[in-house]
């Protein structure tokens, strides 16, 4: 049996432009995608933090170090620059793998600059 884990996450990244007319997708910093384990063309979840919008596309490559978050075609009308977003990834993983499976967890500063790489979440509280 596969199970279907969380592979990668860049967490509350900025959206720095949303292109209607630009061919669909959502470009990323290179630096975020090296960081994620998120490869070109490889389907990205995507969680609006600001208007609750969730939608599904590919990852693109964005200019590396810009810090580019930019929602293209269609699912610019889901983002606004300045928005915050989550991006995930999924992997299968077989049932004999999963106790080892870390995934890449990434956090930002204000800028979309890694500032933080982990590889758990930690047990919510109450």
């Amino acid at each position: 049996m596969f199970r279907t884990l969380l592979k990668s996450k860049i967490h509350r990244v900025k959206t720095t432009q949303c292109e209607l007319h630009y061919e669909g997708s959502c470009a990323i910093d290179e630096d975020l995608l090296d960081a994620a384990n998120i490869v070109e063309n490889e389907q990205v979840h995507i969680w609006n933090i600001d208007n609750g919008e969730r939608f599904v596309t590919y990852a693109i490559k964005g200019q590396r170090g810009s810090g580019m978050i930019s929602v293209n075609g269609s699912a610019a009308r889901r983002a606004a620059v300045g928005d915050l977003l989550i991006i995930a990834s999924f992997a299968q993983v077989h049932e004999k793998d999963v106790a080892a499976h870390q995934p890449q967890l990434v956090f930002v500063d204000e800028a979309n600059r890694q500032v933080e790489l982990r590889h758990h979440v930690p047990t919510q509280q109450v």
